[in-house]
């Protein structure tokens, strides 16, 4: 298999991490691979704060739903949908006032397609990063939770108006030496679908998720006793959960923020 490949297949999320400081030489090389994640007409609609800081670690660890990984990770990066720089860039340079003189064009509000494409600059970056970290022997997880209780880490990262968190990273060598126990993923064939959307329902579901209900059975970790199923399972755990809800939340807050000011 070809070695990208095989990075590929054999990755998985590492939560605990070893004592062993990352060199100056492989950060750099993980920023550098990092940015050379594709991009929206290369304009690079996102930035990414290292938190370096110990105590907004700690707060951030808080934050994210408790998780105390991201204390003690040596290295944190949260990934930011930014169109802030550009706005600035805009306005700063003349841009604007030069459109607008020449009638060329108005000065427009920004709104959820710009949101949209600013995520994907974040996300694409962030994978090229858990990709590129597996191949220098560090390990990665993502941090979803990031997107809870905006408003504070807003203010404990001094976010702006339109710059909003879309992923986090935790990086570090792993502390035990990694076996290779892949997780369920779904086969190719439920995931991709030919010219038009193809709504799944039960037997679709069922026939997609059977492996990942087979592993959690087997460990005897489905609801009501192990009898459920994973639609239990996710229904229960993520679906309805409180974190759910305060992702939802404090989403909404963001886009209003972005949108409205």
């Amino acid at each position: 298999m070809h070695q990208t490949l095989q990075l590929i297949h054999t990755r998985r999320s590492i939560r605990s991490f070893s004592d062993e400081p990352v060199s100056s030489e492989t950060l750099l090389a993980l920023k550098e691979a990092t940015v050379r994640a594709p991009t929206a007409g290369n304009m690079a609609l996102y930035s990414i704060i290292e938190v370096e800081d110990q105590a907004k670690k700690e707060r951030l660890a808080l934050l994210c739903d408790n998780q105390p990984m991201i204390a003690k990770a040596p290295i944190v990066w949260v990934f930011l949908a930014d169109m802030q720089k550009w706005i600035n860039y805009f306005e700063e340079s003349g841009a604007v006032a030069r459109a607008t003189e020449a009638g060329l064009a108005a000065s427009r509000a920004l709104g959820l397609g710009d949101i949209h494409l600013c995520l994907q600059d974040a996300i694409i970056a962030a994978q090229n990063a858990v990709i590129a970290a597996e191949a220098l022997g560090l390990g990665s997880c993502y941090i979803g939770d990031v997107i809870e209780n905006f408003e504070e880490v807003s203010d404990l990262l001094g976010l702006r108006r339109f710059t909003i968190p879309a992923a986090m990273l935790i990086f570090g060598y792993p502390k035990q030496t990694r076996t290779v126990k892949q997780t369920p993923r779904c086969p190719p064939d439920s995931i991709f679908m030919t010219d038009r959307y193809e709504e799944p329902h039960l037997e679709e579901m069922s026939r997609a998720y059977a492996a990942h209900e087979e592993a959690r059975r087997r460990v005897g970790s489905l609801p009501y006793q192990n009898t459920g199923t994973l639609a239990d399972h996710y229904y229960l755990l993520k679906h309805t959960s409180a974190f759910m809800e305060e992702m939802n939340r404090s989403t909404a807050v963001m886009f209003d923020r972005w949108v409205n000011g």
